[in-house]
């Protein structure tokens, strides 16, 4: 009788393990959105100019930056697909960076500069017909200017 209950304890541990894991994995695009802000935010002083090839950690091939106040269903619609944790930018100047790879989602960058400690702003051809959205090709010239103001760094290249 004691090994029945030893061995039901163990499986429920392991079951609330398995669980917590699960609830505690980030997603990929966090992930990098986390090593993302890494790179930017090491960015040294004197740096003017970056390539955003140069400093994303992460394959890609395509970039979306959606205007503020576009909808969940807009920018699901011009990805593709939905997937979790997206939310709408409710204020201008907030960010909301959708970096794509075949398809996927790989980095989602959302919410204020001034939260985040930097922000990226471009402007970029628009082949689809969602006016709300620029987009940038990884083939395309990623100069960015750099800027700095009050800890924050602003990538920007329009």
């Amino acid at each position: 009788m004691k090994n029945k209950k030893t061995i039901v304890i163990v499986a429920i541990i392991i079951l609330f393990i398995a669980v917590l894991i699960g609830l505690i994995k980030k997603d990929i695009w966090e992930v990098n959105a986390d090593l993302l802000k890494e790179e930017v935010l090491s960015i040294e002083q004197f740096v003017k100019t970056v390539n955003l090839n140069d400093i994303t950690p992460f394959e890609w091939d395509v970039v979306y930056s959606f205007d503020p106040y576009t909808t969940k269903d807009t920018i699901y619609e011009t990805v593709g697909y939905k997937w979790d944790n997206i939310s709408e930018t409710v204020n201008e100047g907030m960010n909301q960076i959708v970096f794509m790879r075949n398809g996927k989602v790989v980095c989602y960058l959302y919410g204020y500069p001034e939260n985040n400690g930097y922000g990226i702003y471009f402007t970029g051809e628009n082949g689809t017909e969602v006016t709300s959205a620029s987009v940038l090709n990884a083939e395309e010239d990623l100069t960015f200017q750099v800027e700095r103001s009050d800890k924050v760094i602003y990538l920007k290249n329009y």
